[in-house]
């Protein structure tokens, strides 16, 4: 049974950083893709990072290129998502994501939200 459990939001000043962890379980961690989704009010979700299975290869929405990270760690089935220079277009709930024989699975959603 596939669970991806996330934790670390939080409310933040503009300009802090933030870091995203999920706990992946279930599944061949270590082979699969992972994502980090965002979704704001009145929005639809969308794409935030990807990082592939052995880590190699990570991929970046333009609006956060160059002050979000994703990671991973196999060893421990983790992956984390690095947020810096926060700003207020930032706020959304946050979701990890992987997907698996053609399903989606999700994470619960931490709440991000960036104060001025």
């Amino acid at each position: 049974q596939v669970h991806l459990q996330e934790s670390g939001g939080a409310l933040v000043q503009s300009g802090d950083s933030l870091t995203l962890s999920c706990e992946a379980s279930g599944f061949p961690f270590s082979t699969t893709a992972m994502f980090w989704y965002r979704q704001s009010p009145g929005k639809q979700r969308e794409s935030v990072a990807t990082i592939i299975g052995d880590g190699s290869f990570t991929n970046y929405d333009r609006a956060v290129m160059g002050r979000f990270t994703i990671s991973r760690d196999n060893a421990k089935n983790m992956v984390y998502l690095q947020m810096n220079k926060l700003k207020l277009e930032d706020t959304a709930i946050y979701y990890c994501n992987t997907y698996l024989r053609a399903q989606n699975y999700w994470g619960q959603g931490p709440q991000v939200t960036v104060s001025s």
